[in-house]
């Protein structure tokens, strides 16, 4: 039974945030200055399945790392934007190539770019270590932290709605 206040057999698409819902929210820098990210394995499972699944799959992120395009690209991930200074912007170019409704996605976003974001879409979801304004506009708060595995709570959950969570698929990367 899903803990999450929506009707989960509508969503079509999962789109998410890097800094501080896929990857914790502080972050080691490199000597070359460069931030280097954390990932979270069981997140990326998910994502990997949900994509064999027929899910799309999004991430719009404000920062610029070759690892991060790397780390989406291997498990899958369709629709990538980097470097996004307004992340309503991207959305709309997601939701245009994709051709799915704002009601059919899920947005898991933890500070203030993410909020437009978040009020278009059908379930705006918000990691346990979200920004006041950013858990005020969610449907779904999750118990998990940033970088700590929502991805795969919100992913699994949706998956078992759907009915599509332990199948074939599940059993290998």
């Amino acid at each position: 039974m899903s803990s999450i206040n929506y009707d989960l057999k509508k969503i079509k698409a999962f789109v998410f945030d890097v800094d501080g819902v896929l990857s914790a929210e502080v972050i080691p820098l490199h000597p070359s200055g460069e931030p280097m990210r954390t990932v979270n394995i069981k997140d990326g499972y998910a994502m990997q399945l949900a994509v064999k699944k027929g899910y799309l799959l999004g991430i719009i992120t404000g920062g610029y790392t070759e690892a991060v395009r790397l780390r989406y690209e291997r498990l899958g991930v369709q629709h990538i934007y980097m470097s996004s200074a307004v992340k309503m912007d991207d959305f709309r170019d997601f939701l245009e190539k994709t051709g799915v409704k704002p009601e059919e996605v899920l947005y898991a976003g933890d500070d203030i770019p993410d909020y437009e974001v978040m009020r278009s879409v059908g379930l705006p979801v918000a990691p346990a270590d979200a920004a006041p304004e950013i858990k005020s506009v969610a449907k779904y708060i999750s118990q998990k932290s940033g970088g700590y595995g929502i991805a795969r709570d919100v992913i699994e959950q949706t998956l078992k709605a759907q009915g599509t969570w332990m199948c074939e698929e599940a059993f290998g990367w």
